[in-house]
C-alpha cells in the first residue's frame, strides 16, 4: 500500500519545482504592471493612472487572449517529451512560432482600427482616453516579442526547462521596472513612457530566450522536423486546441472588460478603485496559473507516457496548492487594505472607499484557484472543447445576467458578485467533467497530433 502511494505521488518534487518557477516567472508580469500603476498613481494627475487602466483592457484582448499560444505549446511539447519524440518537440516550437509571427504582423497592421474601435467602445473622459491612447501607441510595438515569448515559455515549460523561463522573466520584467523609473519619473513621459518601457523590456526577454533556444536545440534533428512541418493532421490538431483555448481567454477577458467598462460608467473613482482591486485579482490569477501551468505540463507528460493512474493524485495536490497560493493574497488585502493600496496610489479618496469592496477578493480568488487549476489540467489533456464550453457557460450564464443587473442598478457590489459567479460556474462545469478523464487513452485534438508526429 505504501509503495502504491509512493509511486502515484512520485511527481511531487517535479510538480513543486514547476509550480515555483511558473509562479516566479508569472508574477513578474503583473508585478511589472503594478510598478506601472505605482509610478503613475503617484503623479499629481489621476488621469494617467485611469488611462492606463482603461488601455489595459485592449491589451488584455490582444495579449492575454493570445496566451493560447503558450498553453498549446506547453501541452503539445509535454506530450511529445512523454513519447520521447524530439522531432515533435521541435515541430511544436516552429508551428506555434509561425502562428505567433503571423498574428503579431496582423496586430501591427491593424493597430489603428483596433485602437479607434477600442477607445470608441470604452467609456471615459477625454483626458483619460488621451492618456490611454498614448500608452497604447507606445506599447503596441512589443506585439511580436510578446507572442514569441509565449511560444518560448510554453516550449521550455513543456520540457521542464524552468530556469530558462525564470531568467527570461527576470531580465524582461526587471528591465521594465528600471525603464519605468527612467521614462516616467526622470523623463516625464507619463503613460507613453510606461507603454514604451513595457515594449522594450519584452524584446529584451525575447532576445534572452532565443539565446537559450539556440544552445538547447539539437540542430541535427531540425531537417527531419522541417520535413513534415506542415502536415495537415498535426496542423489541424494545433489549430483545434489553439481555437478552443482562445475561446477560454476571450470569455475571461471579455468578462473583465465588461466589468471595467461598467465600472467606468459608475465614475472615475469607482473605475480606479475596481482597477486597483483587479490588480490584486490579476496578481492572484498569475500565481494560480503558475499552479495550473505546472499541472498542465505534468498532465501532458503523464498522458504521453500513459500514466493515467497519476492524474487523480495530481488533481488532489494541485487543488490544495492552488488554494494555499490564492487565499493568503486575498486575506492580506482584506486585513490590511490601507497598507496594500497606499503602495499603489496616494489619492486618499480612493484608498478610503476601496475597503467597501475589498472583501470580494476572497470569493473571486478562492473559486478562481480551483477553476484555473482545472483549466490547466484539461489543456494538458488537450481537451480543448471541454475548456471552451465551460468558459462560454461561465460568461453567458454566470456573469452577464448579473452584470446587467449591476449596470441597471449602478451597484458595484452586484458587479463583484457577477465576477464571483463567473469563477463558480467555470469551476462547476469543469468539475462535472473530471471523473471521466482519469482513464485517458487519447482525446480529441491530441489524437491527431499523436498520429502525425
Amino acid at each position: 500500500m505504501h509503495q502504491i502511494f509512493s509511486d502515484n505521488y512520485d511527481f511531487l518534487n517535479r510538480f513543486y519545482r514547476l509550480t515555483f518557477v511558473n509562479i516566479l516567472s508569472g508574477i513578474m508580469i503583473p508585478l511589472a504592471g503594478l510598478v506601472d500603476v505605482a509610478f503613475l498613481g503617484h503623479l499629481p494627475e489621476i488621469t494617467h493612472l485611469a488611462g492606463v487602466i482603461l488601455a489595459t483592457i485592449l491589451f488584455d484582448y490582444l495579449y492575454r487572449v493570445l496566451k493560447f499560444i503558450r498553453s498549446s505549446s506547453n501541452s503539445f511539447t509535454a506530450q511529445a517529451v512523454g513519447r520521447d519524440d524530439y522531432k515533435g518537440v521541435i515541430q511544436v516550437a516552429l508551428r506555434n512560432g509561425l502562428i505567433a509571427l503571423a498574428v503579431a504582423a496582423l496586430i501591427l497592421i491593424l493597430q489603428y482600427p483596433i485602437r479607434e474601435l477600442g477607445f470608441t467602445l470604452l467609456s471615459a473622459s477625454p483626458e483619460v482616453k488621451n492618456a490611454g491612447i498614448a500608452y497604447f501607441d507606445a506599447r503596441i510595438w512589443g506585439a511580436p516579442a510578446v507572442l514569441l515569448n509565449y511560444v518560448l515559455f510554453g516550449w521550455f515549460f513543456g520540457q521542464e526547462k524552468n530556469a530558462y523561463v525564470l531568467v527570461m522573466s527576470l531580465i524582461g520584467n526587471g528591465s521594465n521596472v528600471v525603464l519605468d523609473y527612467i521614462m516616467i519619473n526622470q523623463w516625464g513621459w507619463e503613460s507613453a513612457g510606461a507603454g514604451l518601457a513595457t515594449a522594450i523590456s519584452q524584446y529584451l526577454a525575447l532576445f534572452t530566450g532565443l539565446i537559450f533556444a539556440c544552445f538547447h536545440i539539437r540542430w541535427e534533428d531540425v531537417p527531419a522536423a522541417l520535413h513534415n512541418l506542415f502536415d495537415w493532421k498535426a496542423l489541424k490538431a494545433t489549430f483545434a486546441l489553439n481555437g478552443n483555448i482562445l475561446i477560454r481567454y476571450l470569455a475571461l477577458i471579455s468578462a473583465l472588460a465588461v466589468f471595467t467598462n461598467i465600472s467606468s460608467l459608475m465614475g472615475t473613482n469607482i473605475l480606479t478603485e475596481n482597477g486597483l482591486l483587479l490588480q490584486i485579482v490579476t496578481l492572484g490569477i498569475f500565481v494560480i496559473q503558475g499552479v495550473g501551468n505546472a499541472t498542465q505540463s505534468l498532465t501532458g507528460n503523464f498522458k504521453g507516457k500513459g500514466d493515467s493512474q497519476k492524474l487523480l493524485p495530481l488533481i488532489q495536490v494541485a487543488t490544495l496548492t492552488s488554494l494555499l497560493c490564492a487565499l493568503p493574497l486575498a486575506l492580506v488585502s482584506i486585513l490590511f487594505p490601507e497598507t496594500i493600496f497606499k503602495l499603489l496610489t496616494n489619492h486618499t479618496e480612493v484608498i478610503e472607499n476601496i475597503s467597501d469592496y475589498v472583501n470580494w477578493l476572497l470569493p473571486v480568488l478562492a473559486f478562481a484557484a480551483i477553476a484555473f487549476m482545472l483549466e490547466g489540467y484539461f489543456i494538458g489533456l488537450a481537451k480543448g472543447s471541454t475548456l471552451s464550453k465551460s468558459s462560454l457557460t461561465a460568461i453567458l450564464v454566470g456573469f452577464l445576467p448579473l452584470a446587467s443587473v449591476a449596470w441597471y442598478f449602478n451597484s458595484n457590489h452586484f458587479l463583484w458578485l457577477a465576477l464571483s459567479l463567473y469563477m463558480v460556474t467555470s469551476m462547476l462545469v469543469l468539475a462535472i467533467q473530471l471523473p471521466g478523464t482519469f482513464q485517458v487513452e487519447g482525446s480529441g485534438d491530441a489524437k491527431l497530433l499523436d498520429r502525425s508526429c
